[in-house]
């Protein structure tokens, strides 16, 4: 197995990230190396859908666990390496701030082998991504209360 967690503070709130979450279609918004998201179905545990990274195929994924305004975990197999991706998303709200976690696990029989190598990227995006969505959400919580 191989893993990566990233957490960051900010002052969004909870609601307002987890909208951004639980609407897959601005994925790409947030997330710069996704080019397009669906889901065929409710964002709700078991719904599938498709995940098309920058410059790839698309790739199925399902919904593993959904906790409105708490997170959501999803997988992707991709049996051709031989590998599970599952990545964690994780929001916890105090004082008037909300940590978000996002964490990645690659699994299945290469794992060992192949997790390393293909999980270099994620340690570089996922902190960028994570960012990105911070910065997006403040962005909109300003749009909606200006005077704020």
């Amino acid at each position: 197995m191989w893993q990566f967690e990233h957490s960051l503070i900010t002052t969004a709130k909870a609601d307002t990230i987890w909208r951004l979450y639980s609407d897959i279609t601005t994925w790409p918004l947030w997330d710069k190396g996704i080019e397009s998201a669906s889901l065929e179905g409710l964002f709700v545990q078991g719904t599938r859908g498709f995940l098309q990274p920058e410059g790839q195929d698309p790739l199925p994924f399902e919904l593993l666990e959904v906790n409105p305004l708490h997170g959501f975990s999803d997988i992707t197999d991709i049996p051709g390496a031989g590998i599970q991706v599952q990545f964690t998303h994780l929001l916890e709200e105090s004082n008037g701030a909300t940590k978000i976690t996002h964490q990645v696990k690659i699994t299945g029989p290469n794992a060992e082998q192949i997790g390393p190598k293909f999980g270099a990227h994620m340690v570089e995006g996922i902190p960028q991504t994570m960012d990105g969505l911070a910065r997006l959400v403040l962005e909109r919580e300003k749009e909606q209360n200006p005077n704020e």
